[in-house]
């Protein structure tokens, strides 16, 4: 039968042949997939070398090898071969290859340039995983320096291809139109809380009146689906349909029995590898929940997990359009209608919401130690590029330059997350490989099998020959499950179960390890007489060194871990004494992080670079005092603190300091009025004599002093009352003081005799208080600043109250003192009062002289 790809097969063959990339754009069902390839190999591309297919799903990619060579007539492992995590089936002979990117990215770590490859066609590209993502970046980044012969084809069911070929840089677009049915859409939201299996189950008998094919059923994932399944096992019988079930984790045999057509219509359970990258043949109907778990960041165990969360209304389209492959079908959507407006429109990229730990590492080892400039179609946050290159630091897999280690380049080739490659590593090394690959491959894929409340804990131990994870080091919650794990393992016969998944996992990242002649143990002699529990603990600590916590009191179920969060430990976890414990598994609450799981660990266990004993000084409000402590830490953690004696320093004047600006800031104290008056007449002289240059008093001046005042004292009184006026008069030059003393002097001897101050808390108006009997003898007002600001006088009475204020005396004389004199001669009649008061003697008190 024709296929819909068929009418743009000619162009994308002759771009393939002058070696000129292609983007695709072709819906599902228009055969680019399956059609594609075996037009290639007709073509004689593989001449140029073996032709890569790359489907980011393991199913698909088994799937796509399987119709391909069933398309030729052949066998798969012949000329056509697929590649995914665990499971390869490749010949001498095979010219196409089916893969994952992950697969395709271990490629590049072992042949950089793709010498052996001739073509590269990235399937799917619409899902923009960040695999993907990477994978078109580096196939760029070869095509556009060594290797321009290098064909590759995009693929996408919805992507507007233009871009992707402007992010190239070169390419032809292509667009199949496909073929399809309509697809009537039909909303059936969920009642409040009922269950999606029971939704699916009510649903079920209008849609066998409504369609004649099978149905489609999309779930988030595997635990949906079982749960689906046993609801349905009566009525979907008694409806005369076959229950099958369709997601990532079945064996190559149980995929194809679900996408052969059978002889009953049949309900498939889906998850959303149904969406694009396989194709059920004879689908009428789709029933779509709208979810689907998608990888993101798990801050709870630091490793990416599948969350679910609503999907896109691209996605949801894509759903809807397998109802219409064959004929008219009918979607079933189980959401109000009005629920579309609060979905977006299209999927988020992977590479801006996920961690980038193994991104970072799988560059580190291609070369590329500068993320920022690494060709992103979609460049990620650079918050997140810097968090896992600090990670991978603490992880020893990269240098302070970001340049991969050598354990770096042995965690690389382990098909993990770069912290369970390192728990593998240093698992060898502390000779607890098999535990060690236990725990990160059920991290790895069922991570709550180990939680402290999972209920599934043994008292029996390991029966299978492996010495016990609990014996010797109770303190870990995940001790049971382990040595319940290796119990299973040691079974001849295993159920099919997610503890017998694990276990195959783990099998095979034990031989992955062994083959590697580097990671032999290393450790000292000395280690082999640790129980294994307290070696496995120690590799748990290098693979979550920024997991470390410390309980708040002894006893307390309370902690705090590094970077300040607060937790809580389970009722149940066994972590009951140790002062310190990795939160393996940690759930963020508002308050408090609950934990999951947690291990306890020694400080001992700790190298000694990762520990730190520093000596602070902390202001003590109480005594307004300095007071020191030697405290332990682990990054920013406080592990322990004991009071020592503070001795001043350079360290401690900069907690002093800190307290005295919180008080007085650049400024000198203002509890001295000597430093008060000095500041005031530097301040007039700026305002009215700036020809002077005068530096003001600010922080050039201050800090000097004030760093040396704190670094010879711990108490805040000690550096307030210093000799302040002498260190700020020691900031002027001789020359400057002494225009300082000149034009704005601190007092003046008056006619009288006395010395007066003068106050220049006006800074416009420098003010002598006096009575004016002083001042006889004075015709005018003295004047300050260069002769530009005149003195002003307070005239007090004879009782020292202000009586007049005058900054020009000659007309004070003329034409107020009469007056003066008229109003206070009789009410102080022992007091000078002269009728001409420029020529009378001025006397030192007021009083008339003898």
């Amino acid at each position: 039968m024709p296929l819909p790809i068929d009418e743009v097969l000619s162009r994308i063959v002759s771009s393939i042949q002058a070696a000129r990339p292609v983007v695709l754009k072709a819906p599902p069902g228009a055969g680019k997939t399956t059609g594609i390839p075996p037009v290639l190999l007709k073509e004689g591309i593989q001449q140029f070398g073996q032709i890569l297919l790359i489907q980011p799903r393991r199913l698909a990619a088994r799937s796509a090898a399987s119709r391909i060579a069933s398309t030729l007539g052949e066998t798969v492992g012949d000329r056509i071969g697929y590649h995914v995590r665990f499971d390869r089936r490749i010949g001498a002979r095979t010219e196409l290859v089916a893969m994952t990117p992950g697969m395709l990215l271990r490629r590049l770590n072992d042949d950089p340039l793709l010498d052996s490859v001739g073509c590269v066609l990235l399937d799917e590209f619409h899902e923009r995983s960040l695999e993907l993502d990477l994978c078109l970046g580096m196939l760029h980044r070869i095509r556009t320096t060594l290797r321009d012969d290098l064909r590759l084809v995009v693929m996408s069911a919805t992507l507007d291809p233009d871009p992707i070929v402007d992010f190239l840089g070169e390419g032809d677009a292509v667009v199949s139109q496909g073929r399809s049915f309509p697809v009537e859409i039909r909303y059936r939201p969920m009642q409040s809380r009922q269950r999606t299996e029971d939704a699916v189950a009510d649903l079920l008998p209008e849609v066998r009146d409504a369609t004649d094919g099978d149905v489609l059923v999309f779930l988030p994932g595997v635990g949906e689906i079982k749960r689906t399944s046993r609801r349905l096992a009566h009525v979907a019988s008694t409806l005369g349909y076959e229950v099958a079930e369709l997601y990532g984790d079945l064996s190559p045999e149980q995929q194809d029995r679900v996408l052969r057509p059978g002889d009953r219509r049949k309900v498939v359970l889906s998850t959303n590898v149904a969406e694009t990258s396989v194709t059920i043949p004879g689908v009428t109907a789709v029933i779509d929940g709208g979810q689907a778990k998608v990888m993101t960041f798990h801050a709870a165990v630091g490793l990416p997990r599948l969350q679910q969360q609503p999907i896109s209304m691209a996605s949801a389209d894509q759903r809807a359009g397998r109802a219409g492959r064959t004929q008219p079908g009918i979607a079933y959507r189980l959401w109000p209608e009005a629920m579309n407006r609060s979905r977006p429109a299209y999927d988020v990229p992977e590479s801006r919401r996920s961690d980038l730990c193994q991104t970072v590492l799988i560059l580190a080892r291609w070369g590329e130690i500068d993320v920022a400039s690494f060709p992103w179609i979609d460049p990620p946050p650079s918050k997140s590029v810097d968090q896992a290159k600090a990670l991978l630091r603490q992880l020893d897999a990269i240098d302070q330059d970001g340049k991969i280690t050598s354990d770096g380049y042995r965690m690389s080739n382990m098909p993990l997350h770069p912290r369970l490659s390192k728990l593998i590593q240093s698992g060898h090394r502390w000779d607890v490989l098999w535990p060690a690959c236990l725990t990160a491959a059920m991290l790895s894929e069922r991570p709550s099998l180990g939680n402290a409340d999972s209920g599934s804990n043994s008292q029996d131990g390991s029966a299978s020959g492996e010495a016990s994870v609990s014996n010797g080091w109770p303190e870990n919650d995940l001790a049971d499950t382990i040595d319940r794990l290796q119990t299973l393992s040691s079974q001849k016969t295993q159920r099919s179960s997610v503890e017998a998944q694990v276990v195959r996992v783990a099998r095979r990242l034990e031989k992955i390890a062994r083959s590697d002649p580097d990671a032999a143990p290393a450790h000292d002699e000395s280690a082999a007489e640790l129980p294994v529990g307290q070696r496995l603990g120690r590799a748990l600590l290098s693979a979550f060194p920024d997991r470390i916590a410390r309980r708040r009191d002894t006893a307390s179920a309370q902690g705090v871990m590094i970077g300040g969060r607060g937790v809580r430990l389970m009722p149940s976890s066994t972590v009951a004494n140790s002062a310190l414990f990795l939160c393996i598994d940690v759930d963020s609450g508002d308050t408090e992080a609950k934990v999951r799981s947690a291990v306890g660990i020694q400080l001992d266990w700790l190298d000694d670079e990762r520990v730190s004993q520093v000596d602070e000084a902390e202001f003590d409000p109480s005594t307004e005092s300095l007071v020191m402590r030697r405290r332990t830490y682990v990054q920013d953690l406080l592990i322990n603190e004991t009071p020592i004696q503070c001795v001043p320093n350079e360290s401690t004047a900069e907690v002093l300091l800190s307290e005295y600006l919180k008080r007085y800031g650049w400024c000198p104290p203002d509890c001295h009025n000597s430093v008060n008056e000095f500041v005031a007449r530097v301040e007039f002289l700026q305002k009215n004599a700036p020809v002077l240059e005068l530096p003001p008093i600010g922080r050039e001046q201050i800090e000097p002093t004030l760093r040396m005042l704190c670094a010879q004292h711990i108490r805040l009184s000690s550096v307030v009352d210093a000799s302040w006026i002498d260190f700020l008069r020691a900031a002027y030059t001789y020359e400057q003081l002494r225009l300082i003393d000149r034009n704005a002097p601190d007092s003046l001897t008056v006619p009288g005799g006395s010395q007066r101050k003068i106050d220049y808390s006006e800074a416009d108006r420098p003010t002598m208080s006096v009575k004016p009997q002083e001042l006889f003898g004075w015709t005018e007002s003295p004047r300050l600043a260069m002769s530009r600001v005149a003195l002003r006088f307070q005239l007090l009475a004879p009782n020292g109250r202000p009586q007049q204020l005058t900054d020009d005396l000659a007309s004070f004389w003329k034409n107020t003192y009469p007056q003066v004199r008229k109003d206070l001669r009789g009410r102080y009649p022992k007091h000078h009062w002269p009728e001409d008061p420029l020529t009378a003697t001025a006397t030192r008190n007021g009083l008339k002289p003898r």
